[in-house]
Order: structure tokens, then sequence, then C-alpha cells
């Protein structure tokens, strides 16, 4: 086994550095079959508590009936830009056992979820694939339109593409590359 040693003063990785939420994507992009498989793949490398994997994926593709139903559900803010994005995939966490309304299935399944979906991200990067996750969709809408079960949450979206613009080109909400400090993140340290 080779062990790397660690630079003098490590840099954060530039696709980290350079990572940002577009809001502009070019709808001429296709992504492949390969491309999707892909990103599921980094995502089903991801950590999860006891190796749990509490995540499930939607997959709509630009122009297929998935991504169309998934279009229509969503807020007015995320649907002037992200139904041109190649494909829209729905982030599910599995919260609770089935057939119960309480009992948690993994306290850890939505930081799990956040964990695969950071791998998506990443991974996309290295594709040449830009993302941008938000919030901004009809949650009930969608479990009810793909039929998700109640023991699964129905918890954010990505969209995958090629961006139009580049970092800080527009602003728009949640967009921004401004970062608390490093101070500011810390709580302690020794």
């Amino acid at each position: 086994m080779t062990i790397c040693e660690p630079p003098a003063i490590p840099d954060v990785h530039p696709a980290l550095v350079g990572r940002f939420s577009p809001v502009g994507f070019d709808p001429t992009i296709e992504v492949s079959d390969d491309q999707i498989d892909t990103l599921l793949d980094a995502a089903r490398h991801a950590p999860s508590a006891g190796n749990s994997q509490p995540w499930r994926f939607v997959v709509g593709r630009r122009g297929s009936d998935v991504h169309r139903r998934i279009v229509r559900h969503l807020a007015r803010s995320s649907s002037q830009w992200a139904p041109s994005a190649s494909v829209l995939f729905i982030n599910l966490a599995h919260t609770t056992i089935e057939g119960t309304d309480d009992w948690e299935y993994s306290e850890f399944a939505r930081y799990d979820l956040g964990q695969a979906v950071a791998h998506m991200t990443i991974q996309g990067l290295h594709l040449g694939l830009h993302a941008h996750q938000f919030r901004a969709f009809d949650r009930n809408g969608i479990a009810g339109e793909f039929g998700v079960p109640s023991h699964w949450e129905v918890t954010s979206m990505t969209a995958f593409g090629v961006s139009t613009h580049s970092a800080g080109e527009i602003r728009s909400a949640g967009t921004s590359r401004d970062r608390a400090s490093r101070a500011d993140v810390t709580w302690a340290r020794a």
C-alpha cells in the first residue's frame, strides 16, 4: 500500500474551490446513460451509518416523461432555470421504518443522503457537469407523482448540466460564492 504524503501547506482541491450553483444551463447539452450511471455510482460509494445507504433517486433526463413529471412540481423560482438542466435528480432519504409513523430508520439518513449528493456533485464536476442543489418544489406533489411511500422523504433535488455562465456572473438566491471565514465555522479548536 502506498501512503501519500500531504503537501506541506495543503490546498483545497480546485474542484471544491471553483464549484458554484448555476441558474442557467445549456439546453443543448445531453447527458448519456453512462454519465448518469457514473453519477449514481458516485452516490453508491458514499459513506453511510452502518452502510445503510438510506438514499434513492428519481432521475429525469431533459425531454423524458420523468423530467416532465418532475418539472410540473417545481416552484416558480426554480422553474425559471431548472428545466433546462440536462438531468434532474430527486433525492430521497429513508427516514422511518416501513409501517410506522415515528420509528426512525436512521438518525443519520439525511446526513448520509447529503454525503451521497455531495459525491455526485463532485463526480459531476469531473464529468464536466455543474450541479445546483435545491429545495424549491412541492415535496408532497413529487411524492404523490412518483408513489414515494411515507417511510421515504422527498428531501431535495439536484440539477446537473453545463452552466451557461460563470460563478458570480448572475446574482440569484442561493448562488453566492461568499463563504464564512475559517474562524466563523470553527466551534472549538486545539
